[in-house]
């Protein structure tokens, strides 16, 4: 690992997470996510923020027309 490492000119943990991601994305594994597993992970995550935030604002609107319609005129 470490000639390889050297002909390479990177650091041997450099070359060790290499080889753990492309077994990983490879095989699978249990401890890693694959790559395509990361980005639906980073995906789902920034949808599920943009919902919480439309479900912000409908909530806010929600309670904007109910006052509008108990208040009387």
């Amino acid at each position: 690992m470490s000639e390889v490492a050297k002909d390479l000119r990177i650091s041997e943990s450099c070359l060790r997470n290499w080889v753990a991601r492309a077994d990983a994305d490879e095989r699978g594994s249990q401890t890693r996510l694959t790559s395509a597993e990361k980005a639906e992970l980073v995906e789902l995550r920034r949808d599920k923020r943009r919902l919480g935030l439309e479900v912000e604002i409908l909530k806010r609107a929600a309670a904007y027309f109910a006052r509008e319609n108990v208040l009387p005129n």
